[in-house]
């Protein structure tokens, strides 16, 4: 997985949405609900993508 530059870049977007979620969930960066909810939408998109394309890979 490390060696695929696709899984590597969807990790590490994933990554960067939790955590402007969490700030924005903290206060800390000001998002409007509809911003918020695509960010969320997208971030579990991106995991479920990744979560499949593990699966695959190790069977």
């Amino acid at each position: 997985m490390k060696s695929d530059p696709e899984f590597r870049q969807l990790y590490h977007r994933h990554r960067e949405l939790d955590k402007q979620v969490l700030d924005a969930e903290l206060g800390v960066l000001p998002l409007d609900d509809t911003t918020l909810g695509r960010m969320k939408k997208e971030k579990l998109n991106a995991k479920d993508r990744l979560t499949r394309m593990f699966d695959t890979r190790r069977h």
